[in-house]
């Protein structure tokens, strides 16, 4: 995802409306990806244009990002990746495709993953984490990052599709390359990587199913819009599960990260979790309000102006995530970490028809950390041996958190 400046200013772009910005490296992401964000939003219009990555109008404001992420009669989900010579790679489903021609792969998704399933996988998601934090609590410290956010979320994903722990590195080496800038694997060939394993699995559990989700996926089908039922052709079923994939084992581990990190700032807040474990739903709320990390894209479907901003077919829009929910004209006091507050706008999980649908096992993921951490290890604090920086992409992450804690 090169992002040096190589695009000429298109003629409708308003001069007032140009800023040098990278999305995925923002001036001064590296100490703060979010106050970088914050940053830019005080000092620019809620929608400004950058020669960076090929060109692309980025939603700055809370209000036009949400307004551009749900409506997709006016900006398109066929390219969400930006540069769009990468985006136009990408192609997985349902991610890449509007309604209504979304809505039958969706609905394989959403059955998989709606709050009743997600409830009966509670008790296994809190034995992994139990199991991981009684690993190392005698210590005294551990790497957060190596020896929970990227063993959790992971290792709970993986046993839902029935894939192999042996394989949850080369499975999230994958997915970091269609995710970050300057890898040293191309978006392209971290894809073909990804559906020559994906290819066996459908094969096999298209001819043997089990109960896991890929299974569950395969032997639903998709239902058309006069209610007849098909099943996945071969080229679907990859672009679906490589989706599944990705997602599943890259978004969660990076925004742990971040709510632990916090949570090691805020010892306060801490001891009133640990002491009223009730208010850990509403605290995981809004740290996922607080915490978007996500930056993706929309394409513009045909000449139009937006909010005053005329924009011509084919033009994308950049959405980081992050803004809305630290926009002070949408929440009051954005950096504050408030478990009262009500009805929070935000667009950490999206919104409109594309709306996460994994975000409900997110929730539970999150929320169990912090239950079974707290009752554990109520006191810790950031070791001096972290290393902060945060790394952009289309997903935001810390390098390496390390916490330790009395023993």
């Amino acid at each position: 995802m090169a992002s040096m400046i190589d695009t000429q200013v298109p003629p409708h772009v308003d001069p007032q409306r140009i800023v040098d910005v990278d999305i995925y490296a923002p001036e001064g992401q590296a100490e703060d990806y979010h106050r970088a964000w914050a940053a830019l939003q005080a000092a620019n219009p809620e929608i400004v244009w950058t020669p960076r990555n090929e060109g692309h109008w980025i939603a700055l404001g809370g209000e036009a990002l949400a307004e551009v992420q749900s409506d997709w009669k006016r900006f398109s989900n066929r390219v969400i990746v930006i540069p769009k010579s990468v985006g136009e790679l990408h192609e997985l489903i349902p991610t890449t495709i509007d309604p209504p021609q979304h809505r039958p792969y969706r609905k394989l998704l959403n059955d998989s993953l709606k709050p009743s399933e997600v409830r009966g996988m509670k008790p296994s998601i809190r034995k992994v984490a139990i199991d991981l934090i009684e690993s190392f609590r005698a210590s005294g410290r551990c790497n957060f990052t190596e020896q929970f956010a990227r063993i959790f979320p992971v290792h709970v994903f993986l046993a839902l599709v029935d894939v192999p722990k042996s394989d949850a590195e080369k499975i999230r080496y994958w997915a970091l390359c269609m995710t970050r800038p300057d890898m040293d694997m191309t978006f392209e060939d971290a894809k073909a990587a990804f559906y020559e394993y994906v290819s066996p699995l459908v094969h096999e559990r298209t001819a043997n199913p089990g109960t896991d989700m890929i299974s569950n996926l395969l032997t639903a089908g998709v239902t058309e819009a006069d209610g007849t039922n098909r099943p996945l052709t071969h080229d679907e079923a990859l672009a679906l599960i490589t989706q599944l994939l990705i997602a599943g084992v890259d978004t969660v581990v990076n925004f742990l990260g971040y709510a632990m990190l916090e949570l090691a700032r805020l010892p306060d807040l801490r001891r009133t979790l640990a002491e009223q474990p009730g208010g850990i739903i509403a605290a995981t709320n809004e740290l996922f309000r607080r915490f978007g990390i996500v930056t993706i894209g929309r394409e513009v479907r045909e000449d139009m102006e937006f909010r005053g901003v005329a924009m011509k077919a084919g033009d994308m829009v950049a959405m980081p995530t992050a803004i809305h929910g630290i926009d002070p004209a949408q929440n009051e006091c954005p950096f504050a970490i408030d478990p009262a507050r009500r009805r929070a706008p935000h667009s950490t999980f999206g919104s409109g028809p594309h709306m996460c649908p994994g975000q409900e096992l997110a929730r539970a993921e999150v929320a169990i950390t912090i239950e079974e951490w707290l009752a554990r290890i109520p006191e810790f604090r950031v070791a001096p041996d972290s290393d902060l920086t945060n790394d952009g992409g289309i997903v935001a992450s810390i390098r390496r958190l390390t916490l330790e804690w009395d023993v």
